[in-house]
């Protein structure tokens, strides 16, 4: 069974590149520039040089980092989750992407809301992503 164990040094680690070491440029260019997102992520992996030497493992983490982050791939989990979920209330059909593109959920939801529980599920995917590679690359 594959068993995954998120330490407070991981939350450190991931916070400090994703927060402390991206400027305000990576962060709202990354999803438009693959050398803006490039930039990001090559920031994003150095601290966790200090919880693996492994090449594989940094390879793993920069690439999942590089592909989540450059195509926003949470609001792609986001909608998902949304369309697998009850039916919205407008008739018998479910939102369409076009109207909930920006952050998975539709475009009548309070922003703030959405942009949250984008970066969240965005956050939580890297979090996975990076004890993967940690404890079994």
């Amino acid at each position: 069974m594959l068993t995954l164990s998120i330490t407070a040094n991981q939350l450190i680690l991931h916070a400090l590149g994703d927060y402390i070491f991206q400027s305000d440029w990576m962060a709202n260019t990354k999803t438009k520039s693959s050398v803006a997102c490039l930039a990001h992520v090559v920031l994003y992996t150095l601290p966790f040089l200090l919880a693996t030497q492994s090449p594989i493992a940094l390879t793993f983490i920069a690439t999942t980092h590089f592909i989540i982050d450059r195509w926003r791939l949470a609001r792609y989990l986001c909608y998902v989750k949304n369309f697998l979920g009850p039916k919205q209330v407008q008739g018998s059909r479910y939102y369409p992407w076009a109207e909930c593109s920006a952050t998975g959920y539709h475009k009548d939801r309070p922003a703030w809301m959405t942009v949250w529980l984008m970066i969240i599920a965005d956050n939580t995917i890297h979090i996975i992503c990076n004890s993967f590679a940690v404890e079994y690359l």
